[in-house]
C-alpha cells in the first residue's frame, strides 16, 4: 500500500506523453491558423519543448524496463499486447511529430505536406494515449479495470496540454487568445472532480476477503484534494489574465504548468497505487 510512487517512471512517462500530445493538438491549430510565415517559424522553434519532454518521458519509461535492451522486446507482440501497441504508437507519434517538426525547422517542409504531416501527428497523439489506456484495462485488476482509467489519462491530455501549448505560443512571441482551450481545460477540472467523488464510491465496493481496495491508498483523500488544488492553481495563472483582458505573462504560464503537471503526477502514482490484482473473489 503506499501512494504508487514506486513506479515513477510510468508516472511520469504517461502524464507527459498525454500532455505533450494535448499540446501538440493546440499548438499545431494555432500553427495551421497562422498566416505569416514567420510566425509559423516561431511557433515550430518553440515545439522543441513538446520533443523534449517526450524524450524524457520515454528515457523514464525504459528505465521502468530494467535494461534499455528490454526496450526492443517490448515490440515483440505488436497487434496482441496492450504494452507493445503503447510502445508501437508512442514511437510512430514520437518518429513522425519529431520528424515533422525537424524538416519544418529545417524550413524544408512544403506547406500542403507540411499541414497533412501535422495533423497526422495529431492524430497519432490521441492514439497513442488511447493504446496507454488498454494497458490498464486488465479484468484480474478491479481497480484498473474501468472507465475512471479511460477518463483520467485523456482528461491529463485536456488539463495540462492547452496550459503548455499556451506556454510554447507565449515563448514563440505569438498572439494566442486560447480561451476556448482555457474553458476546455477548465470542464476537464470540473470533470476530474466529479471521477474522484464518483470513483471513491466505487472503491468501496471492491474488496477480496482480505482487502478492501478504498485501504490500498491510506492517504487517498488528502492526496487528491492537494491534485485539485494544484490542478486549480495552475489553470488560474492562465484563466485570470484571461478574463482580465491581458496577455498571460511568461512566468505565470511557466508557474501554471508545472502546478497542473504536479498535480497530474500526484494523480498518477494515486492510480498506481490503487493496483490490486484478484488473488482471492473480488466483489464489486
Amino acid at each position: 500500500m503506499g501512494s504508487g510512487w514506486h513506479e515513477w517512471p510510468l508516472v511520469i512517462f504517461t502524464v507527459f506523453g498525454q500532455c505533450v500530445a494535448g499540446a501538440l493538438i493546440v499548438a499545431g491549430f494555432a500553427w495551421l491558423r497562422e498566416n505569416d510565415a514567420r510566425g509559423r517559424q516561431r511557433i515550430v522553434r518553440s515545439m522543441f519543448f513538446l520533443w523534449l519532454v517526450m524524450g524524457i518521458g520515454f528515457v523514464a519509461s525504459v528505465l521502468h524496463l530494467g535494461s534499455p535492451l528490454r526496450a526492443f522486446n517490448s515490440l515483440n507482440r505488436v497487434g496482441e499486447s496492450g504494452l507493445s501497441n503503447e510502445i508501437a504508437a508512442g514511437s510512430l507519434f514520437f518518429a513522425v511529430g519529431g520528424f515533422w517538426w525537424l524538416v519544418a525547422m529545417l524550413g524544408k517542409m512544403p506547406a500542403a505536406l507540411g499541414k497533412i504531416w501535422l495533423v497526422l501527428s495529431m492524430v497519432l497523439g490521441v492514439v497513442f494515449v488511447w493504446a496507454m489506456t488498454r494497458v490498464y484495462q486488465i479484468d484480474t485488476v478491479p481497480t484498473w479495470h474501468n472507465g475512471y482509467t479511460t477518463l483520467s489519462f485523456f482528461l491529463t491530455m485536456l488539463l495540462g496540454g492547452p496550459l503548455f501549448a499556451a506556454l510554447l505560443m507565449r515563448i514563440a512571441k505569438t498572439p494566442f487568445k486560447g480561451r476556448v482551450a482555457a474553458w476546455v481545460s477548465v470542464v476537464a477540472l470540473v470533470a476530474s472532480v466529479a471521477a474522484v467523488v464518483l470513483q471513491t464510491h466505487s472503491l468501496g465496493t471492491i474488496h477480496s476477503s482480505v482487502q478492501q481496495a478504498n485501504t490500498l491508498v491510506p492517504e487517498y483523500g488528502s492526496l487528491q484534494v492537494w491534485r485539485i488544488i494544484l490542478l486549480a492553481a495552475g489553470l488560474g495563472c492562465w484563466l485570470c489574465a484571461l478574463m482580465r483582458r491581458k496577455v498571460p505573462t511568461l512566468q505565470g504560464l511557466a508557474l501554471g504548468t508545472l502546478l497542473v503537471v504536479a498535480g497530474e503526477l500526484i494523480g498518477r502514482g494515486v492510480f498506481y497505487g490503487l493496483h490490486m490484482t484478484t488473488g482471492m473473489a473480488i466483489a464489486g
